[in-house]
């Protein structure tokens, strides 16, 4: 069972919708106890830093997330799941949970892309390059196409830990690796196929692999 963790940060049924149509058993919970019974955790999320981690700590979500972490089972951020599970972030100046070392910062304002003022958030189809061979990656061509609704972007104390680059004014990491955990800046369920092979792939991934 997947247990899709459930922190008032909405998007969730359509994760839960991804994975039925991959034939995968989920719950979306915000019950500790389930949540640590579970084999993997699907970590999503939209909204702002500050009021996710108020959510995680008044329903000892954040406790439980670090535990699961600490205990090897597989962890998949998406979007908001993703920038929570760093240090700090420059939204609402959040103090986050710190699976993950580094920082989440806003993308700076006048950016450009092919000489043109591009918007804050970055919202749409955007290319991503993988790094590396990690199996939650696996079977994806070089220079996919996934679907992004962002203002921030993590940035981990060690680049090593970034598994996939993406460009939107400037390179910014947008998928991260490290131990049982991995994340996606993008939203995979909402990425068509290759974002539903990324999900296949997690549901398959023993947590155990090095990237």
């Amino acid at each position: 069972m997947i247990s899709i963790i459930d922190y008032r940060a909405g998007n969730l049924t359509s994760v839960a919708r991804a994975l039925q149509h991959l034939g995968e058993s989920c719950e979306i919970t915000g019950d500790p106890r389930k949540i640590q019974r579970a084999e993997r955790i699907i970590f999503p999320g939209v909204g702002a830093a500050g009021e996710a981690m108020t959510h995680l700590r008044s329903a000892g979500l954040n406790a439980c997330i670090r535990d699961v972490f600490q205990a090897g089972k597989p962890i998949l951020g998406i979007c908001l799941g993703t920038q929570v599970i760093f240090e700090y972030s420059e939204e609402d100046n959040a103090t986050c949970l710190g699976l993950v070392p580094g920082r989440v910062k806003r993308f700076p304002e006048g950016l450009r892309q092919d000489g043109r003022p591009i918007k804050i958030p970055h919202m749409g189809w955007n290319r991503v390059d993988f790094t590396g061979h990690h199996p939650v990656f696996r079977a994806l061509p070089s220079g996919s196409e996934f679907y992004f609704v962002h203002s921030f972007y993590p940035v981990p104390a060690d680049e090593k830990l970034v598994a996939g680059w993406s460009d939107y004014g400037i390179r910014f990491c947008a998928v991260v690796a490290y131990q049982n955990l991995v994340a996606v800046q993008f939203h995979a369920e909402k990425s068509g196929r290759f974002g539903l092979q990324i999900l296949k792939n997690f549901c398959r991934w023993e947590g155990r692999d090095a990237q």
